[in-house]
């Protein structure tokens, strides 16, 4: 099924900075999980996440924990490091610091259950405020459990391209050491049981490297529009790769929206300046079709 993951959209009268942006990537060495964040509907949350990913509290994050057919779990730990052939170690990897938790926002708007291909917030047993910087991936339908548990697991989003990596992650086995163990057997520091269902990328010897880890690159498609000095409009964005990009505008509502450029994109910034006409009065929005 076709979806296109729409971008807020921007009144231009003014020349300040506006900022909006509802597509994330996730980028890996396999490929990228697009997620589509639900602003509307879990404000809170969405603007907890967004406040992460801005700070840039996910460089060289790592999934670290894996449950198969169950979730895939991320935004807790990263390495100074990954490129490193070194041994990795719990010593190794720092905890991301986190801003204060946020309120719990399962039960607020619209209701979103925790069914396959949907990112939640995690959090601490019996607290349902408690969710900071760490999330996941649900890997199947979920919601009989999280929906219900600890005041429900506040989805905040959902993958509109790349399950096939959330595939590969049901796909790993910890019995037979296929991209998933137990560090606990690598390292007797007591934090290792933080990693006992480590995916990684290779194992060697049982025990991974820095650079065997599954690592993550947080990135959000972030719209900008600034208006130039000769009252034209530039529209920059970070393009989602080998998709096309749509830039289109409409000057009423309800919405005609009428296409200024659709280009293929690569995961670079692009920016497209609107010089068909000059202080106008103009919503834009860039779509990307999947």
């Amino acid at each position: 099924m076709k979806h296109g993951a729409l971008l807020l959209l921007l009144f231009l009268a003014v020349a300040v900075p506006v900022f909006a942006g509802t597509l994330a990537q996730f980028r890996t060495r396999f490929g990228d999980i697009d997620v589509e964040l639900y602003d509307q509907d879990k404000p809170v949350t969405v603007q907890n996440f967004i406040r992460y990913v801005q700070g840039g509290a996910y460089t060289n994050e790592f999934f670290h924990r894996c449950i198969p057919n169950f979730v895939v779990q991320g935004g807790g730990y990263t390495l100074s490091n990954p490129q490193s052939a070194s041994a990795f170690a719990v010593t190794n990897a720092l905890h991301i610091q986190t801003f204060p938790p946020i309120t719990n926002e399962f039960n607020s708007g619209r209701r979103l259950s925790n069914v396959y291909g949907t990112i939640a917030m995690a959090k601490r047993p019996d607290d349902p405020n408690s969710a900071t910087s760490e999330w996941f991936f649900n890997l199947a339908d979920n919601s009989t459990n999280l929906d219900s548990q600890n005041g429900g697991f506040t989805v905040f989003g959902r993958v509109v391209g790349g399950t096939n990596l959330l595939n590969f992650f049901n796909r790993l086995n910890k019995s037979t050491f296929t991209g998933l163990l137990d560090f606990r057997g690598c390292d007797t520091n007591t934090a290792a049981a933080t990693f006992s269902d480590l995916p990684v990328l290779y194992v060697g010897a049982f025990c991974p490297r820095n650079v065997d880890l599954f690592y993550a690159d947080v990135t959000l498609l972030n719209v900008k529009v600034r208006s130039m000095d000769n009252g034209t409009q530039e529209i920059s964005w970070t393009s989602v790769s080998n998709k096309l990009n749509s830039v289109e505008f409409t000057t009423n509502f309800p919405p005609v929206w009428q296409s200024l450029t659709v280009t293929n994109g690569t995961g670079e910034s692009f920016k497209f300046v609107d010089s068909s006409v000059t202080n106008a009065h103009r919503f834009y929005r860039v779509r990307v079709d999947y």
